[in-house]
């Protein structure tokens, strides 16, 4: 039986790829309030290279947690790319990782911040720099943290094995 979590993910080829070049991974998460750790988890030798994750659900835990500085986070919100940004770097940092990925958004229902449901920033750090996306998903809450996971490990994936710009 498949993993549900696993399921319409690159997970597996992911945690082989990164195995492969002795590579590791943390997670700094809000949104999805630790799916992606628990997703990588899934995978049978995930322990080579899942450093870690932050779950920063709270507003004040991206910066005490996570190394988003307390003014920008006032300043652009707790969902913003620029908090997206320092969270994909506080988890590489803290996690003594190789890859950091930061996601923040709004999986609903009710909007937050003037932010529509579906709002998400997915950043991925990593030793050429940080990049960030801005996605517009869809669907109930479970879906859209469903699609953001699936979206953060193709990108990293995409990010590791130099197929992507960003």
């Amino acid at each position: 039986m498949t993993d549900p979590l696993v399921e319409g993910t690159r997970v597996a080829e992911l945690v082989a790829v990164l195995t492969e070049r002795g590579e590791t991974v943390a997670t700094a998460e809000s949104l999805t309030a630790g799916l992606l750790a628990a997703t990588i988890a899934c995978v049978p030798g995930a322990s080579a290279v899942l450093r870690g994750g932050l779950v920063v659900y709270a507003t004040d835990l991206k910066s005490t947690l996570g190394g988003v500085d307390r003014r920008q986070l006032a300043q652009d919100g707790p969902v913003s790319a620029s908090t997206a940004h320092a969270l994909a770097e506080g988890a590489r940092e803290r996690c003594g990782a190789d890859w950091g990925i930061g996601l923040t958004g709004v999986a609903g229902p009710d909007t937050q911040d003037g932010h529509p449901v579906g709002t998400v920033f997915l950043s991925i750090s990593g030793a050429s720099g940080t990049s960030v996306r801005h996605l517009g998903l869809a669907g109930d809450r479970w879906s859209i943290r469903k699609s953001t996971v699936s979206v953060a490990v193709s990108g990293l994936l995409d990010r590791v094995q130099g197929t992507s710009a960003g």
